[in-house]
Order: C-alpha cells, then structure tokens, then sequence
C-alpha cells in the first residue's frame, strides 16, 4: 500500500507545567493525497492546534506527523520553512493578508519568498487570481475589496505554488451564508479539478458534509 499523504502517530500536545492541560492525546491518522477531511468539535477542542501541528506551524509534545512519508520532526527549521512555502497552503477565518498591497502582490508572495523573480511571480499569480473570479481586481488593496474578495484572494495565494494540500481554518466561518458557500464551493472545485487534499476545521454542517470524511475532535481525541 501506498503512503497516505499524510500521517500522524501518538501525536499528543500539552500546555502549561504544574496545570497542565493536554489538548490532542494520541491521534493517530491518516489521510489520502486528494481527500477532503472537515475536522469538527466544540470550540477549545483543540481543532486548529491539530491543524497547525499537521502543517508545521507548531510542533507536537510527543508523537509523529509525516507528510509524503518524511518526518516532519527531523527537519531543521529552514527545511520546515520550506516544507511550509512549496507543500501546504493555508487558509484562515481571518485573512491575513497584507494591506499595505494589492491583491495581485499579495497572491505574489509566496512565490517572492521562494526567491522567484517579480516577473515569474506575477506570472503565476495572475492567472490563479483569474481563475477565483478576481480578473478585474487585482490592483485592488485588501480594504477595497469585500469579505468574500479577500478570502478569495486569501485562497490564491494558498494554491499560488500548487501545495498538495490545503489546511483550512474555518475558511468560512467569518462570510455570510452566500459567500461562503462560494468559497467553499471553489475549494471543492480546486480539489476535483487539480487532486488537491483538503484538511478544514469547521462548524458549518454544510460545509463538513460536502467532505469525504467528517472527524470530531473531543477530549483531545478523533473519533
């Protein structure tokens, strides 16, 4: 059998010394290049902690998260930073994108961290931008664009540099109903038409039963 795209083992995370709280508590999962997952649970369940874990943003108290059959734990951090540039894209309720810059340059900065020309750069941002409906915005600035523009814009720049997976925290969860359901509905496209593996926390049901696989997370474990 093949290696899923991604696999945990015993992963645990835990926080504090003498009131210690243990948020994940052995998860063991794994996840098939071009699934769709929505995690669910009750808010502190520890659903964007696993998230993070899973794309290399935190790190696990103990146990194991490979990605493509590599260790995640034994790479140095400018291998994770790469790792992080070039194999994930993430996508969060709020946007995070950079005001200061247009739509275009933001969707660009992926590719300008990984140290491509501006030229390239925009050669792989415009077309992305196009393709999530945004032709006609990309000189726009984050706090011109509406709610629904800038987590479009938000999903280019996580599929920019083509990730084999996409983490999404609750992508839609800051959107009114109809917009959502837009961004959704492009994610589910990305997945269909380009194979691309989606992880998302979520509290919309609408939302976890367009998925392969629903898990709920409690008291630190998937069922």
């Amino acid at each position: 059998m093949s290696e899923p795209l991604i696999r945990t083992v015993g992963l645990q995370k835990s926080y504090g010394g003498d009131t210690r709280v243990d948020v994940l508590r052995g998860i063991d999962l794994a996840i098939e290049a071009g699934e769709r997952i929505a995690i669910v649970g009750e808010s502190g369940a520890g659903k964007s902690t696993l998230l993070h874990i899973l794309g290399a943003l935190d790190v696990p108290t103990a146990g194991k998260v490979f990605f493509g059959g590599t260790d995640l734990g034994a790479l140095d951090e400018a291998a994770l930073a790469a790792f992080r540039n070039t194999q994930i894209g993430f996508i969060f309720q709020f946007h995070h994108l950079l005001p200061d810059f247009t739509a275009l340059e933001n969707v660009m900065m992926p590719a300008l961290i990984r140290g491509v020309s501006r030229a390239e750069a925009e050669a792989l941002a415009r077309p992305v931008l196009e393709h999530v409906g945004l032709a006609d915005r990309l000189q726009h600035r984050p706090g011109e664009l509406s709610g629904g523009e800038q987590q479009r814009v938000a999903v280019a720049r996580a599929v920019v540099l083509g990730p084999k997976a996409v983490l999404a925290d609750e992508p839609t969860g800051n959107l009114d109903q109809h917009t959502g359901e837009g961004v959704a509905q492009l994610l589910l496209d990305m997945n269909r038409s380009h194979g691309l593996t989606l992880v998302i926390v979520t509290h919309s049901t609408r939302l976890a039963g367009q998925m392969n696989r629903t898990l709920e997370l409690r008291d630190g474990r998937l069922c």
